[in-house]
């Protein structure tokens, strides 16, 4: 039995005849629209099957969708999806699982080790199965976030001496923010790096040879910009003490010189008394502990490192020092303070 012609609702043709068309229309919604508009004009479900290349029992189902529905019968149905594999106990016993420690001789949790303990517990799953509900729920055994917080009871008597000297410094007085950078190494590539070209980053191989370290002792002059830097051997005391005579001897006759220092356990020797005893002009200031961060000679550190250490060659322990030293004569032709707000914010280059 031949079916009568599909008719159409109203306006539907010129919709359907533009799907056809279309180029951004997606091919199977443009097929389905041919269903339609073939079926109107009476030709039969085998006919136009052959036309669109369908089986002539879709071509119907699309015919019938049309009548009932109209155009939003063309859509595609919202579909169920697979069935969850795991239930909810199944999740539960994944989460307790990764938030206790991981099995021992282990630090951290890997997927392979959680399929593992949920395969002891009854419940088999692969690692990627693990991966994915980790990740649906924000779950990150593999991260580790670090902090460090400081237990000092003095801590804001000594942030607000800080603080104090960058805001308000004494009258008469030079402020140095004064620290040591250790374990700089001097290394140099066995193969020679290859420049920078368009289109292709600087290329540099993966060996390379050990001169030895050094230490860089710094002082930022804090209210003016520039830096006064020493590269030596160690954090010895005694180095630290013959520091702070070069920052005595570049301090102006009359001033008072004021040093931020951290808590090294090289600032607080009986030879650094003894110095203190003899120059009484100069004065410690204490961070904090694990409240370096204060010292804003870190900022300048930050800095050496960015753009002298981390991609630095050097052939020996005296070229890593020659070329620190120059680094720090170059910063000092521009040198500027930085700016302070102490507002919880990193600082900034003023």
């Amino acid at each position: 039995m031949r079916l009568p012609p599909l008719k159409l609702r109203r306006g539907d043709r010129a919709v359907l005849e533009s799907w056809t068309r279309a180029a951004t229309v997606e091919a199977r919604v443009a097929k389905r629209a041919r269903i339609v508009l073939l079926a109107a004009e009476g030709t039969s479900n085998r006919d136009i099957a052959e036309l669109v290349d369908l089986h002539y029992n879709q071509v119907g189902m699309w015919r019938q969708r049309y009548t009932e529905f109209g155009l939003t019968g063309l859509d595609d149905l919202e579909r169920s999806g697979r069935p969850p594999v795991y239930d909810h106990d199944d999740v539960l016993l994944l989460v307790k699982l990764v938030t206790e420690p991981p099995p021992d001789a282990a630090t951290r949790w890997t997927m392979e080790a959680l399929a593992e303990a949920m395969a002891a517990h009854g419940v088999p799953i692969s690692a990627s199965q693990c991966w994915r509900i980790c990740d649906a729920l924000d779950l990150k055994p593999w991260q580790v976030e670090s902090w460090m917080t400081s237990h000092d009871p003095d801590f804001w008597e000594k942030a607000g001496d800080v603080c104090g000297l960058y805001l308000d410094p004494p009258e008469n007085a030079v402020v140095w923010s004064v620290d040591e950078k250790s374990g700089m190494q001097a290394k140099s590539r066995v193969n020679p790096t290859l420049p920078t070209v368009p289109g292709i980053p600087a290329r540099r191989g993966f060996e390379y040879r050990r001169h030895g370290t050094a230490v860089l002792f710094a002082g930022l002059n804090v209210h003016e910009g520039d830096v006064a830097g020493w590269v030596t051997d160690s954090t010895r005391s005694e180095n630290f003490v013959e520091f702070l005579g070069d920052l005595v001897v570049q301090t102006p006759a009359g001033l008072e010189l004021h040093c931020i220092v951290d808590n090294l356990s090289a600032h607080t020797t009986a030879q650094v008394r003894e110095f203190l005893d003899e120059h009484r002009h100069v004065h410690l200031h204490f961070t904090p502990t694990h409240a370096s961060w204060l010292n804003q000679v870190e900022l300048f550190f930050s800095i050496l490192e960015r753009r002298l250490l981390r991609h630095g060659e050097f052939d020996s322990v005296d070229d890593l020092a020659d070329r620190i030293i120059a680094f720090i004569n170059d910063y000092n032709r521009r040198a500027a303070p930085f700016r302070w707000t102490y507002d919880g914010r990193p600082l900034k280059a003023a």
